[in-house]
């Protein structure tokens, strides 16, 4: 993961290359580089060149799109959205963005928000109707919540780390140490909206005084002075104390209530070229509706060709670069090209790949809308045919007959 430390390392690398850059021009001007403008052709007779108008950012940032393998084919819809084109809410105390239906049409079952919170900036004590699942990317948090048992739940979380709380639960989440932190938030619905969040402040202003005097057992004119919830969505808050003084002297809150979860303490799947951690109910017994994997692939590392057989994924790319193959049946086929901040999304039953691309680690997350993780390998199933009815259908070298492997291995060794 990247720390504020690396962070203003690369930000002051980029500033000093920046700085050389009228120096070293003459002698890059010399040398014989690519050519800068790609252009829709893979070769002699195929495509053309592209005169204008054209955005050459967009272009150089897809290249499976501007000149896609000659294996896609069809009409699959657009399986992918950034961030970085989300449009950004500014609070006095952070920020968010959202990626729903409305801007990845093809994504009906999940949403996600990404969320910066700073020092001692607060996510409003809320609740939703869908279920929230988090994974934290940068700095530490304090989130708190109650059951529907009347148990309080405070813990502090790290990068790494996860949240889940149920639909209907309430809760806040605030920004920790000297610079805050970052996160993901996915929901069980794509349909989701920040705006339809159920806020308590919101809640109080909607209420008659003399009905909320009633309810606490005080003046009804002690009331009337709730701020309004557009100055506290996310806003500045003092730091909290320690942990253990805002827990209060409750019984122990049972296991099967612990909303976080450490994802990066379990132990991965691991080949040569990269990790899979799988946290779905079976780790995390709260996360009754999201299922999750946290993939790393070294450079030329592959997830390798496989399918989910119960839901949908929706994945989430958090460093590096990388492209993904999908398979639609009926000869349908197309390829989609992501770097950090991208969302991606693989309908159910979909056969696909992911392949790092880049020079340095491909990091991602893969969400399903389940309580349990399932996938089917390709390898795996050709390697468990009878040979003579696999050879039937494909007439396969004997070379590849036998390196099929009978043992799935989610990340291809490079």
């Amino acid at each position: 993961m990247t720390d504020p430390v690396s962070r203003r390392a690369m930000i002051a690398s980029a500033a000093a290359v920046g700085a050389l850059a009228p120096a070293l021009a003459p002698t890059m001007a010399n040398a014989q580089a690519p050519d800068p403008t790609p252009q829709p052709s893979r070769g002699p007779g195929r495509g053309g060149n592209d005169p204008g108008p054209r955005n050459l950012a967009r272009d150089r940032a897809n290249p499976d799109m501007l000149n896609p393998p000659a294996t896609d084919h069809g009409t699959l819809p657009n399986l992918r959205f950034s961030y970085a084109d989300a449009h950004v809410r500014q609070e006095s105390g952070g920020w968010t963005r959202q990626v729903t239906v409305r801007e990845l049409g093809v994504s009906n079952d999940i949403a996600g928000v990404n969320m910066r919170l700073n020092s001692g900036g607060v996510r409003e004590l809320h609740w939703h109707k869908e279920a929230e699942w988090a994974y934290m990317l940068y700095g530490r948090a304090r989130i708190t919540a109650i059951d529907a048992q009347g148990r309080q739940f405070v813990d502090d979380v790290g990068v790494g780390d996860l949240w889940y709380f149920p639909g209907g639960t309430p809760h806040s989440i605030q920004g920790l140490g000297e610079d805050g932190c970052e996160f993901l938030l996915v929901f069980d619905d794509g349909h989701f909206d920040e705006d339809s969040t159920f806020l308590i402040s919101d809640w109080l202003r909607r209420v008659p005084p003399d009905v909320l005097g009633k309810n606490f057992g005080v003046p009804a004119n002690l009331f009337g002075n709730t701020p309004s919830p557009d100055e506290l969505y996310i806003f500045k808050a003092p730091l909290p104390g320690p942990l253990e003084a805002d827990r209060m002297p409750v019984a122990q809150v049972p296991s099967d209530a612990n909303f976080s979860h450490r994802m990066l303490a379990q132990n991965p799947i691991r080949t040569r070229s990269g990790t899979v951690r799988i946290t779905d109910s079976s780790v995390f017994k709260a996360s009754k509706t999201i299922a999750a994997a946290l993939v790393e692939l070294e450079p030329c590392g592959l997830r390798e060709l496989h399918w989910h057989p119960n839901t949908n994924e929706w994945q989430y790319y958090i460093e590096g670069q990388g492209r993904m193959g999908v398979f639609a049946a009926s000869g349908q086929a197309r390829t989609f090209d992501f770097a950090a901040g991208d969302v991606g999304y693989v309908p159910f039953a979909t056969g696909h790949y992911i392949e790092n691309t880049g020079t340095t680690p491909l990091r991602f997350l893969e969400m399903f809308r389940s309580d349990y993780y399932a996938d089917f390998s390709l390898n795996q199933w050709m390697a468990l045919t009878p040979p003579q009815l696999l050879q039937s259908h494909l007439k396969l070298d004997d070379q590849v007959m036998k390196a099929l492997k009978r043992d799935k291995s989610p990340v291809v060794p490079a």
